[in-house]
Formats: C-alpha cells, structure tokens, sequence
C-alpha cells in the first residue's frame, strides 16, 4: 500500500481499501451529522456490512477503471477522504468529490488531497476535463472548487432531492489545459 504526503502536518493519502471496513464506520459514526449535511455516505455507512459493501464497491470500481476512493489520515486517524465518483477514459471525463469529519476542517486537506487525484487524472491517465458537484449551500465544498482554479458552469436548480429537500447543485469544472497552465505560473 501506498501514503502520499500532504503537508508537514502528519496528514496522508491512501488507498480506502475493504480492509479498512471498521475504521471506515468509525469515522462514519464520529462525523456522520457533520458528513450528512449535503452528501449521503453516512446514510448508506450505517454498520459494518454497509461499510463493507461500500469499500468494495470502490474495490470494484477501481477494478474496472471506472472510479476510485482515498481516505485522508490525520496523524494515523481517518478523517475525510477524496474519490473519483467517475472515471471515463474514453471521454476523458472524471468527476472528483470528497468528504471530511469536523477533526479536519479549516486544515486545506481536501485542497491538498484533490490537487494530487487532478495531477494523477491529467498527467497519467490523460483526462480531458475534471468536474467537481457541490450543493450551492456547501460553501466550503465550493470554496475548494474556487481554491482549485475550476471555473463555475452552471447551477441545477433544485436537481437533487435529499434527506426531503431539492438542493440547488452547482457544476464546476478544470480542464487539462487549465491544469497544467496553472501549473506552468505556480499559482497551485
């Protein structure tokens, strides 16, 4: 298994694996009302099957190069993660989301952790475009999509029903171009 560094912080990306089914529910359950503010994965990790099952489903996923998920680690504890919710390589098309317990808000982790799917899905696989969904009232999750140079392309009005309420969601979006032009001015 691999941890990638994000920072003098002790915090690291890794592979979310099945194995890590109970560690995964924990920090479910330590998050779940925070988490389960604008996106469903408390509601579908709800024991240890379910946390299971969803492991392995990304387990297949990645499997078939259609999707991908990291936990983020903040000194030796789960505290969010970062995933490719899809991944077409025929289209060169991917859309990256994430989540993150209170333990690891205002730290930058879910910037730090996106930049480094981006650079993988751009410079290796040779994405085309990365596309970043947020609810309109999940300011922070905007806030990364703004501190990551994606441009905003629309909102879908009322498009997405949760928990009884139609959410506004908003699309952004980077393309490969953009990516490395940023790269090329060192503003990443």
């Amino acid at each position: 298994m691999f941890a990638i560094s994000l920072g003098d912080d002790g915090a690291e990306l890794r592979p979310l694996e099945v194995w890590h089914a109970a560690e995964y529910l924990a920090h479910m359950d330590r998050g779940r009302e925070y988490i389960g503010r604008y996106i469903g994965l408390p509601d579908r990790v709800t024991d240890l099957a379910s946390a299971t099952a969803l492991l392995q489903s990304y387990a297949d996923k990645a499997a078939a190069d259609i999707g991908r998920l990291y936990g983020i680690w903040l000194d030796g504890v789960l505290v969010g993660g970062v995933l490719f919710k899809t991944f077409d390589v025929a289209s060169g098309t991917c859309e990256v989301g994430c989540w993150l317990e209170e333990a690891g808000v205002g730290r930058g982790l879910v910037t730090r952790a996106v930049r480094v799917l981006i650079d993988w899905a751009v410079e290796q696989r040779g994405m085309h475009r990365v596309e970043w969904i947020a609810a309109s009232a999940n300011t922070a999750s905007i806030n990364v999509a703004k501190r990551l140079g994606m441009a905003r392309e629309g909102v879908l009005r009322e498009s997405f029903p949760y928990r009884g309420v139609r959410h506004d969601m908003e699309i952004w979006s980077v393309l490969a171009r953009e990516w490395r032009d940023r790269d090329k001015s060192g503003r990443r």
